[in-house]
């Protein structure tokens, strides 16, 4: 199986079994993103507990690339501080190439750094793609600075 092959895979699993979909009751941020271009929209909610983050919830509707994206996201940052987010923020934009720099993945040994995440490298050979992939992480932006 290739390299290519293996990411598609762990795009359509995320995308068929979204990791902590669905609503938290009383989140402590909360934001909305919409891709008019394709239709794209996702819906964040986070509770912190002081700066980490404890639990994270998504919903939305769209192509696989998004919705694989926020599953990813938000079972990627439950645990994490904000500054540590704000990090792998920066990380995944190297990734999709929105933002000059190297994302720090090993080639020979895929998802050592970011695990199912490094499986959105490929969107970048696609650039009407690369909003798909970016929504979710332009949402939780959104949610931290309006939270905090």
């Amino acid at each position: 199986m290739s390299l290519d092959e293996l990411y598609r895979q762990v795009i359509l699993d995320h995308y068929r079994n979204p990791r902590r979909a669905g609503r938290l009751q009383e989140p402590d941020a909360h934001a909305e993103g919409h891709n008019p271009l394709c239709g794209d929209e996702i819906s964040l909610d986070l509770e912190f507990d002081d700066d980490r983050v404890t639990d994270a919830a998504v919903l939305g509707r769209g192509c696989s690339i998004s919705q694989a994206s926020a599953s990813m996201l938000a079972d990627r940052i439950v645990g994490m501080t904000r500054d540590e987010i704000a990090g792998l923020i920066e990380r995944v934009k190297r990734l999709l190439g929105i933002e000059p720099g190297d994302p720090g993945i090993d080639p020979d040994r895929p998802g050592e750094a970011l695990g199912d995440l490094e499986a959105l490298a490929g969107v970048r050979r696609f650039p009407v793609r690369i909003k798909c992939a970016d929504l979710a992480w332009t949402t939780l932006q959104e949610a931290l600075s309006v939270d905090g």
